[in-house]
């Protein structure tokens, strides 16, 4: 059994659960979180344990502080200090930008990129402490280039980025490596709004000739969790070569 903790946010499902299970494979001690999936996340925390690792699961908004708050007393009661922080909640949305009202701007926001500040926020204190730890935010391509009629998300994962490489340049001095993971389009259920004919021509566009699978982004969040402490501050981009 390992005796680290990492917290991974919104496991419900997809590329969340995957780098839960990837982890766990691993024997960490795992906190998953969801904002609505209540049964999906209990199903996630069942196969977790049923790999050997301790798990918490915890229902609530990320981009919510007093919820982080409740969150990380939970997980310091439970396991101690978080080792190693996976920011994947977050939600998408597709709409002409002046369709996108104050309250779904703020939404977004408050999901993709409050929500990371509010667990940072929390966990950053303990790794300084320690002199180690790891951060991984799962980002976007649109974060990198933007995309028409995602402004909203693409500004929240503009603003991951940007958060990515200036708490790692704060940070490096403590042994903190904070990265980003820039995912193409990963074969989801955030994706399941596309129609057959969608897919295949969105897939015409990626050089890889396919999407890309959530085991892929979880492998490869393992490899910035328990490599090279001297990769920091990077969006690393994962789309088969699509951007």
């Amino acid at each position: 059994m390992n005796s680290k903790t990492v917290l991974i946010t919104g496991a419900s499902r997809g590329i969340g659960k995957a780098i839960a299970l990837r982890f766990a494979k691993e024997g960490f001690r795992i906190a998953i979180t969801c904002k609505n999936s209540k049964s999906e996340l209990l199903r996630t925390k069942a196969e977790i344990e049923s790999m050997g690792s301790p798990c918490l699961a915890y229902v609530g908004d990320m981009g919510s502080y007093p919820a982080v708050k409740e969150l990380f007393s939970l997980i310091t009661k439970t396991f101690g200090s978080v080792h190693i922080l996976v920011n994947n909640a977050g939600i998408s949305h597709i709409g002409l930008f002046t369709e996108t009202d104050p309250t779904v701007w703020n939404t977004i926001i408050n999901s993709n990129l409050t929500s990371v500040y509010n667990c940072c926020h929390q966990t950053v204190p303990d790794m300084v402490r320690a002199k180690s730890g790891k951060i991984i935010n799962i980002s976007s391509v649109w974060g990198v280039c933007g995309a028409s009629c995602e402004v909203a998300y693409s500004a929240s994962k503009g603003g991951m980025n940007a958060f990515t490489k200036a708490l790692a340049k704060e940070l490096a001095p403590s042994n903190i490596q904070v990265n980003a993971i820039a995912c193409g389009a990963i074969d989801t259920s955030m994706n399941s709004f596309l129609s057959k004919a969608d897919k295949e021509s969105l897939t015409e566009e990626i050089p890889a000739n396919r999407l890309g699978k959530a085991e892929e982004v979880a492998e490869l969040t393992w490899q910035l969790a328990a490599g090279n402490d001297y990769l920091n501050g990077q969006v690393i981009a994962l789309d088969g070569a699509w951007i």
